[in-house]
């Protein structure tokens, strides 16, 4: 009797210690994402002789909006800080465009080459930004873009579609076929039942996927430092005047580089708890 009852209570006192090292596996990796930020954040939100304070205090004794406004005012940020919206912007309508019925096709239809397709697109993401963005550059002169904003749109845009394409894909497949095809049987068109049962279904997993592209591209640097001059991208035009900059523009530098992202991860997370569950006690 007393060994029937053992077993049960060493499997719950081993259930019991792995939750614990997850959920400290879980605080940790929060304060190693969040912690930085928080730094960030209060630095920016100092005043400007507070920020050459050292040791900084942890908790902020007086916050004000003075670095910050020092960023904004400073030569090129609002145009840069506009420029990078509507890049992310585009660049994610463009990417879903393009890459969500790449993925679609992938998942419903069996063709020769399927499998080599997809390896093939994977690859594609082997290939560093630095070797692609001098061919891109002298791509772009002879088609009178370079240095505008469509020029940035079309190179983040070839960066993200690869993982936009496989992530729709695998998406597309979690949808059950026998949806779509009861959806026909009903009357729809092909077209209505992919807009009235597969487009609601797939909606929490082109949101990941969109987040994931507004962020590749908000925090982009390189192709849109080499592909631009005069109208760069916030986090080009950052790099580019950071040495010659005083620590409060880099610390408001950081915390406007970081809040765009968060925001926009903020206003699509309900997708995300859709798509992954919600947590029910």
């Amino acid at each position: 009797m007393s060994l029937t009852l053992e077993a049960p209570r060493r499997r719950s006192a081993r259930y019991r210690l792995n939750r614990a090292l997850l959920y400290l596996l879980a605080v940790v990796l929060t304060l190693f994402i969040l912690l930085p930020i928080y730094l960030i954040t209060i630095a920016a939100f100092s005043p400007r002789a507070a920020v050459y304070t050292f040791p900084k205090p942890f908790v902020p004794t007086e916050l004000s909006t003075d670095t910050l406004r020092f960023f904004l005012g400073s030569t090129g940020v609002a145009r840069a800080f506009r420029n990078s919206l509507i890049v992310g912007v585009a660049t994610v309508l463009l990417s879903l465009l393009i890459g969500a019925p790449a993925g679609y096709a992938l998942a419903r239809f069996v063709f020769p080459g399927r499998d080599s397709f997809k390896l093939l697109i994977l690859s594609t993401r082997a290939f560093p930004i630095v070797i692609l963005s001098i061919p891109l550059a002298v791509m772009f002169i002879d088609w009178r873009i370079y240095d505008t904003i469509p020029a940035v749109v079309l190179a983040h845009t070839a960066l993200a579609l690869p993982t936009t394409v496989l992530v729709t894909s695998s998406i597309f497949l979690g949808v059950p076929r026998e949806l779509e095809e009861a959806a026909e049987t009903l009357g729809c068109t092909p077209l209505g039942a992919f807009w009235r049962v597969v487009l609601p279904l797939a909606l929490p997993g082109l949101a990941a996927a969109a987040i994931f592209t507004f962020v590749l591209s908000w925090n982009e640097v390189f192709a849109a430092t080499i592909l631009t001059v005069r109208n760069r991208t916030l986090p080009a035009h950052v790099l580019g005047v950071l040495n010659d900059s005083p620590l409060p523009f880099q610390f408001a530098g950081g915390f406007a580089l970081v809040v765009p992202s968060l925001v926009f991860i903020f206003f699509m997370r309900r997708y995300l708890l859709n798509m992954w569950g919600r947590v029910t006690k």
